[in-house]
């Protein structure tokens, strides 16, 4: 799964209807520049793609009254209602996505109703659990990595990365069923959002010709 899918679907159902400069500097505001593949060139060529797929419904827009081009703003249509929705249950469930695509379903995830949320991270945690058994099937923790030579640090890697990843979701779990945080259907929800008029402090300040779009 890639991250920039699930961002851009989320950062315009979070608008209702956004043009592509906005979503951008939504997403630098978020910092997702440095921790995912949200480039400007990126940015612009999913919200095409996804137009073309039908995931996104794109609104030619007039000139503004202060004489600049036309942008085109973009909102999702229900196909990218439910694929937003499906990637973002996926990317929480899964055990093996990429870090880039986890943070970018923690970003999302009071867009879900507070059982659901808890529900897919305890099959998280079932998915890493059982990965773990897997690995140990052929390594044994406490004999330590030397048992199989400089081979064995690969799977005490893997070994680790599953206990850290487990440990991180339980800590998830109790803080979502200890109350934090507003999800779906329990009012609004902390939106990340930047005002029109407000200056982004993480912007990249590199133009890109679809800044127009």
């Amino acid at each position: 799964m890639s991250a920039i899918r699930l961002l851009v679907l989320g950062a315009v159902r979070m608008h209702g209807r956004a043009h592509g400069y906005q979503v951008r500097n939504d997403l630098e505001y978020w910092g997702a520049h440095e921790w995912s593949n949200a480039k400007p060139g990126s940015i612009y060529h999913a919200l095409k793609q996804m137009a073309k797929q039908g995931l996104l419904l794109a609104h030619e827009t007039a000139p503004s009254t202060a004489g600049g081009p036309p942008r085109t703003e973009y909102e999702l249509t229900d196909e990218g209602l439910a694929e937003c929705r499906s990637l973002l249950r996926a990317a929480i469930r899964s055990y093996d996505q990429n870090m880039d695509v986890l943070s970018a379903a923690i970003g999302f995830i009071v867009d879900l109703p507070r059982e659901e949320a808890v529900a897919l991270l305890k099959e998280r945690i079932e998915g890493i659990e059982e990965w773990r058994r897997s690995v140990t099937e052929y390594y044994t923790p406490e004999d330590g990595p030397e048992s199989l030579g400089h081979i064995g640090e690969i799977m005490n890697l893997w070994v680790h990365s599953a206990d850290s990843g487990a440990e991180w979701t339980r800590g998830l779990i109790a803080r979502i069923e200890g109350g934090a945080y507003t999800f779906a259907g329990e009012g609004d929800p902390f939106v990340g959002l930047l005002a029109d008029d407000e200056e982004n402090p993480y912007a990249t300040g590199v133009p890109h010709p679809g800044d127009r779009d």
